[in-house]
């Protein structure tokens, strides 16, 4: 798998993880609730159920994409259109005002808890139905570089999740999660994920 593949798609499923949801969303009222452990904590639940998600998922759709080319186009443009959708949607919430709120109470198990909401996160589950085969070749362990992506996907998962546990441990209030702060992530992922299905749909 080149180089250049791999960089792309992590520019395609970064707005996605910046864009305020359940993990996102967990991870920061835990760390405002318990601190940078209670949040880093939340952060190793949601990476190690995007694990187990991966293995599943990630090697289910390798065969879909090795097994038929029409089903492997099929993917591509609903991928395509899949990523227009939330381009949309995160548009039309960025203009929308309203205040996110967060938990202020700490909630125990944040391992466990983190783990059930990355694995029956449905967005998770989108993005390997319908992103993932987009940057897979023919050539080559069709296995192998859904793993490799999959990989890709968690470690970026883990990155943002434990500096924005950091982070938010550090302000200790809730204005770093701001409505104006959202609202800006929201418009910015939505204008970079049209840009990606444009590309992936010149592809």
């Amino acid at each position: 798998m080149e180089t250049r593949t791999m960089i792309f798609f992590a520019a395609t499923v970064l707005p996605l993880i910046c864009t305020p949801g359940p993990d996102m969303l967990f991870v920061a009222s835990q760390a405002l609730s318990g601190g940078a452990v209670a949040g880093l904590r939340s952060t190793a639940g949601i990476c190690l159920g995007y694990v187990v998600h991966s293995a599943l998922v990630a090697l289910g759709v390798a065969a879909i994409v090795a097994a038929s080319p029409v089903l492997f186009e099929a993917l591509r443009w609903f991928g395509v259109g899949y990523l227009i959708y939330l381009a949309f949607q995160l548009l039309r919430s960025a203009m929308k005002v309203g205040q996110l709120t967060l938990s202020a109470e700490p909630a125990k198990g944040q391992l466990q808890r983190g783990f059930l909401t990355a694995f029956l996160n449905p967005k998770g589950m989108m993005i390997y139905f319908a992103i993932l085969p987009q940057f897979m070749e023919h050539s080559g362990s069709i296995g192998l570089q859904a793993l490799i992506l999959s990989a890709i996907f968690i470690a970026l998962c883990g990155i943002v999740y434990a500096n924005l546990s950091i982070v938010i441990a550090t302000a200790g209030k809730k204005g770093s999660f701001s409505d104006r702060r959202r609202r800006w992530v929201e418009g910015t992922a939505g204008g970079l994920l049209i840009v990606a299905a444009g590309r992936l749909a010149m592809n």
